[in-house]
């Protein structure tokens, strides 16, 4: 009876954190009608490949019957057209897209919430945390997701990124649930969307495996790896054929994920591409594409093997270095990042750096607009001034990662070696 009064409580307070949240996002599209489109034009919020705008913009042609990659100006996923041509128009009808991007944000906190419930961060199935008592219930988690103000502005922004992150959010609470082929189906409209979520199928594959391992009758992590290539495979194949099929022409290839291999689009935004290869010459410009791409794809194999033991945390340092090193980022991306770090409540005894690296995140987000402001509006700078407050904000992500994957794996080394718990290392 006292299980089942606690999981009322539990139900009732997420319910009136979800009415709250939704409540938040409501009165600051009401309230303020030109927020949205001010927080449209930001570019830490809106990048070429999820900014609100140029969807308007594809949709305009969609619906007169003209291609949406003509112009390049639209750079997203087709099968979005057909979704938000559902709606009125957001210049006349607003609220019907503030709901759609409000249930979107609820829908990510939910499943946020099953996957601090299921405690994966703290206990898997090869390891336990000497510090596992140590947790936020789910919604603690879900609250900081919800009241995080980067995940509000991102909602109220309106970029097509709250949709990734929502696909990756129920691809991991699936995967805990043991419901593989809706993991990797999430998996595959994340990647659809934004193509790096392919990177994080390594690790899901692993945390399905250990969520679905019975001893009694164990299954092949291979044959299991080969099934959930399959799938996310036959998936993507499918979303392709439907998006030939909707636009005429495989030209959404080339406009979709080819600006993000190629990075034609140099349009400013919050990471480290766009004014490198602004000042990259011609010659040199494959070559650095390649090294980084090979940088950014280079951290799932080696944190995968490394940190087997624990998949969960491997797909959150990923997600926290593709906030970093992707080429198009914003704060959606950090949001997602963030989202999934207090799960991991345990091992903050452990970090390090938490004072210097809030400080360096937080000086990064209010410099940020005020550098783009004296390029672009004021005339007092130029391009030196933003990007070097981008380097600060990327440093602050990269110290929170470093910092975070060393708690982790000091909380690794604990268990393998108890006398040296508390006690001070060095690394040589």
């Amino acid at each position: 009876m006292a299980k089942d009064n606690s999981s009322l409580q539990a139900t009732t307070g997420t319910a009136g954190l979800f009415v709250v949240a939704a409540a938040l996002r409501l009165l600051l599209f009401t309230a303020f009608p030109g927020l949205p489109n001010l927080l449209t034009g930001r570019v830490e919020i809106s990048t070429p490949v999820t900014s609100f705008k140029r969807l308007q913009e594809g949709l305009f042609l969609y619906n007169h019957n003209v291609s949406p990659y003509d112009g390049g100006v639209y750079h997203q996923a087709p099968l979005l057209l057909p979704l938000f041509s559902l709606l009125p128009d957001p210049s006349t009808y607003p609220i019907f897209t503030y709901i759609l991007y409000i249930l979107v944000d609820l829908l990510s906190a939910n499943a946020l919430y099953k996957i601090a419930e299921s405690k994966e961060g703290a206990i898997s199935r090869l390891y336990t945390s000497p510090r596992k008592e140590k947790r936020w219930s789910g919604y603690i988690v879900a609250a900081l997701f919800l009241l995080n103000p980067f995940t509000i502005a991102t909602c109220v922004g309106r970029p097509t990124s709250v949709f990734t992150t929502c696909a990756i959010l129920h691809a991991v609470a699936k995967a805990l649930s043991g419901n593989i082929f809706t993991s990797m189906l999430s998996l595959s409209f994340a990647a659809y969307l934004s193509m790096y979520p392919l990177l994080l199928l390594p690790p899901m594959v692993i945390l399905a495996y250990d969520r679905t391992y019975n001893p009694k009758a164990p299954k092949s992590l291979g044959q299991l790896a080969g099934m959930c290539t399959l799938v996310v495979g036959g998936s993507l194949g499918l979303l392709f054929l439907s998006s030939y099929a909707l636009t005429g022409s495989w030209e959404f290839l080339s406009s979709t994920y080819g600006i993000q291999l190629t990075l034609t689009d140099l349009t400013p935004n919050a990471g480290l591409w766009w004014y490198f290869f602004t000042e990259m010459f011609d010659s040199f410009r494959s070559f650095f594409l390649g090294v980084f791409w090979l940088h950014l794809s280079s951290y799932t194999p080696a944190l995968t093997i490394r940190l087997r033991q624990q998949p969960l945390a491997v797909i959150t340092l990923l997600l926290g270095i593709f906030a970093i090193f992707k080429p198009y980022p914003s704060i959606a991306d950090t949001s997602l990042f963030l989202s999934l770090v207090p799960c991991f409540r345990h091992v903050f005894p452990l970090l390090r750096y938490s004072f210097v690296t809030s400080s360096v995140v937080l000086y990064g987000t209010f410099l940020g607009p005020a550098f783009y402001h004296l390029w672009i509006y004021a005339g007092s700078g130029n391009a030196n001034f933003f990007y070097a407050i981008t380097l600060v904000w990327s440093l602050g992500l990269s110290l929170l990662v470093s910092d975070l994957a060393f708690a982790i794996l000091r909380d690794e080394w604990e268990v393998e070696r108890p006398e040296m718990r508390g006690k001070e290392i060095r690394q040589i």
